[in-house]
């Protein structure tokens, strides 16, 4: 994913920096060239070999260490690099570059670096919410840095409050949407439904369906990472959402039909992903609930087909359904396609190994008005990229 780019790591002197060996590793792992520069107090907390070791490049720590191929190397690394993450940053990191102090190799590369600069805090919450230090994270935002809000939680020493690092998995995910992909989405607005509605029977029961959210998770961080402002209407799902999407939870196909006709208006591409439930119980009382025999019947009613409503209100948005079929998967998805007047419908199979619900991977066969075009078995992150991509192409 990351292949072919350069992240230069900043690394300062904080009990947290032992998590940027795991950011470090995850990184190479994704493709990238890292370079890590620390500051000469954070080489005691983790020794320069390890992230030598990871990164199969030499830690930079003194400027006028002389032990490497002559170059200008803060200024070499600061034109490689495509993304700087500083984490942890300390208090007096924070301070330095917000104030144009360049005393080190980690600030002087910093400061010549032009490209997209994130800054992740750590420190005592004391220390986080003095005034100066406030004032110089604002100072670095009206620059331009990228600041990763701490979390709150127990800090090195024991105490509880705001300045703790985020996990590794966070520090990437920013670094992951800065570079990985090309922002050809920049300034559209998509509206996804993802994961399986519920229709309360009673208080215990409910009917629902076998939809993981996988597939409308996958294409809301894909247009993100794409640089598109994303919403997701998300029904039941035991996944946790992509970052930086807006997630609106809703339980029922009603919630759903409400949240989309509420924000569809304001979106250039829509995608219904979400499995719904076709029906609801007409009322949830004893008198609709009829037992006879062991059996129960519950009177039934249909809920609101949202892909067709959507379809049939739209004004100029670009409508994805998809369409999980047993049988005449094309037939049937291609009338999908007509009756529901939408510009392209995923079909697939559940008969196909690899594809359908709660797998990571699908089988999708793409169908327009213009004909179809099939997408093999890959990772629904990978179909995602392969929709959007096709989506974009009918704007």
């Amino acid at each position: 994913m990351l292949k072919g780019k350069t992240v230069l790591l900043g690394v300062s002197s904080s009990i947290a920096a032992y998590k940027m060996c795991n950011v470090a590793r995850m990184l190479t792992k994704l493709g990238a060239e890292v370079h890590v520069s620390m500051t000469v107090n954070a080489a005691n907390f983790v020794h320069p070999f390890t992230f030598e070791t990871l990164t199969q490049n030499k830690c930079l720590i003194d400027t006028f260490d002389r032990n490497f191929q002559y170059s200008v190397e803060h200024i070499a690394i600061a034109k490689k690099s495509d993304v700087v993450l500083i984490a942890p940053a300390t208090a007096n990191i924070i301070g330095k570059i917000a104030n144009g102090i360049a005393d080190d190799m980690l600030t002087t590369t910093v400061m010549a670096c032009t490209c997209r600069k994130i800054i992740a805090p750590a420190m005592n919450h004391n220390m986080y919410h003095n005034p100066i230090v406030q004032e110089n994270i604002e100072k670095l935002r009206r620059f331009g840095y990228e600041i990763i809000e701490p979390v709150h939680g127990m800090l090195a020493n024991r105490d509880t409050g705001d300045g703790k690092l985020p996990d590794e998995d966070t520090l990437v995910e920013y670094i992951i949407r800065e570079i990985a992909f090309e922002k050809d989405l920049q300034g559209k607005k998509i509206l996804v439904t993802a994961g399986a509605t519920r229709e309360s029977i009673d208080p215990v029961r409910f009917i629902t369906n076998h939809s993981s959210g996988k597939m409308g998770y996958a294409i809301a961080r894909a247009g993100m990472l794409r640089g598109a402002e994303v919403t997701v209407i998300s029904a039941h799902t035991d996944i946790n959402p992509p970052m930086f999407v807006d997630v609106v939870p809703v339980e029922s196909a009603e919630d759903m039909f409400s949240a989309v006709r509420e924000r569809m208006d304001s979106a250039d591409i829509i995608i219904k992903a979400a499995a719904v439930a076709d029906y609801t119980p007409v009322a949830v009382s004893d008198s609709k609930i009829k037992k006879s025999d062991g059996d129960m019947r519950i009177e039934l009613k249909r809920t609101t087909d949202i892909l067709k409503y959507i379809g049939e209100h739209r004004t100029n948005q670009i409508v994805c359904g998809f369409s999980m079929e047993t049988d005449n998967v094309i037939e049937n998805s291609r009338r999908k396609l007509e009756s529901k007047k939408c510009d392209m419908i995923c079909a697939n199979s559940l008969k196909k190994s690899g594809a359908g619900f709660g797998t990571d991977t699908n089988i999708i066969t793409m169908i327009t008005k213009d004909g179809t075009e099939e997408i093999e078995l890959m990772s629904k992150f990978d179909a995602a990229n392969i929709i959007l991509s096709r989506l974009r192409e009918i704007i």
